[in-house]
């Protein structure tokens, strides 16, 4: 559960059934700063003289008001369409793109109109009929631990279990599963948990749960009858990278109940880099070791018209080759949906 520092209501939030909620939550805490904004410059509220102090105190707010835009941003190849829940995430994960995607704006936002987005989700659904929408909840944000303070998670599950035609999905790096667990789903919902190596977490996905803790989340909600998936991302091909992650393969494969034959979803996905986001890093994280020299790595354009930093053709290749050997072996009943 995400402790914030300081918690920023906007304007007409707290005359909300969420933003009431947050604030029985938090008035009696001495240790958070509660803040009525009366304009939309959050930033002049949080405190920090460079991007390197704004960003932790970024990381350190919770920002609540309401969803403006309800137009979905499409989600490939993920989904059809993001469904904005939440924006941000507690979490200080070296390498992410929401560094960069997010600017200066590193907060956690909520929402408190949530059934305003899940009726134009609706919209959405019917617009694409007969054929099933997909929805990403996680695009620009982990929800898990904002969860306690939105239920947001629980009624988009429940909105989606009577949508014939409508599936929901996200992905997370957190284990407060237990409020999603004993919930009307209808199979209509997959939790996907982003996952790597001990070696990566620990040393580039700070204030995250462990992967022992992440596959323990996964058995549970395996349990309560949900799809399940795993997202292996980002990929390093580092010294001794093989046996890693044929490790952390099987660790899934020993957590899991033995009784287990439900298909797992894969989808697995290399480190790369822009050099905006390497600049970006730099700033935040000006002791990092991620590898980002860009001779080690080759340039190709992207579909949004600027370029990024990939594994050469070669080390893509033999990563795809090994993950779909070790993923197949392990797991025979699988689906692996991309390795890119």
């Amino acid at each position: 559960m995400f402790i914030p520092k300081r918690v920023i209501f906007e304007k007409g939030s707290l005359d909300t059934e969420i933003g009431k909620n947050i604030y029985d939550k938090i008035k009696d805490n001495p240790n958070i700063e509660i803040i009525n904004a009366t304009s939309n410059k959050i930033n002049v509220h949080i405190p920090g003289n460079n991007l390197f102090e704004q960003y932790r105190s970024g990381k350190q707010t919770l920002v609540v008001g309401t969803r403006k835009s309800l137009k979905f941003q499409t989600c490939k190849p993920s989904a059809n369409y993001q469904l904005p829940l939440v924006s941000g995430c507690m979490g200080r994960c070296e390498y992410c793109y929401l560094n960069t995607q997010l600017g200066d704006k590193p907060f956690v936002r909520v929402f408190t109109n949530i059934d305003d987005v899940l009726n134009k989700a609706k919209e959405y659904i019917d617009e694409r009929l007969p054929k099933i929408t997909i929805f990403e909840g996680s695009a620009t944000s982990d929800p898990i631990p904002l969860e306690p303070y939105t239920n947001a998670l629980k009624k988009t599950i429940e909105f989606m279990a009577d949508q014939e035609y409508g599936r929901f999905r996200f992905v997370t790096k957190y284990n407060d599963v237990d409020t999603l667990l004993n919930i009307n789903h209808n199979n209509h919902t997959e939790i996907r948990f982003s996952i790597n190596t001990p070696k990566i977490i620990s040393t580039y996905e700070h204030y995250t749960a462990s992967s022992h803790n992440r596959i323990e989340a996964a058995v549970k909600v395996a349990k309560a009858g949900y799809k399940i998936g795993f997202l292996i991302a980002p990929v390093f091909l580092y010294d001794n990278w093989k046996n890693d992650y044929k490790d952390l393969i099987k660790s899934i494969k020993q957590q899991l109940p033995s009784d287990f034959d439900k298909p797992i979803m894969f989808e697995i996905i290399s480190h790369r880099y822009t050099t905006k986001a390497k600049n970006r890093i730099f700033q935040i994280f000006p002791e990092t070791t991620l590898p980002m020299t860009d001779e080690d790595r080759k340039f190709k354009y992207g579909q949004f018209g600027y370029g990024k930093y990939i594994y050469s053709k070669e080390q893509l290749a033999e990563m795809k080759e090994f993950f779909i050997s070790n993923i197949n072996d392990v797991f025979p009943n699988n689906i692996i949906k991309y390795i890119i």
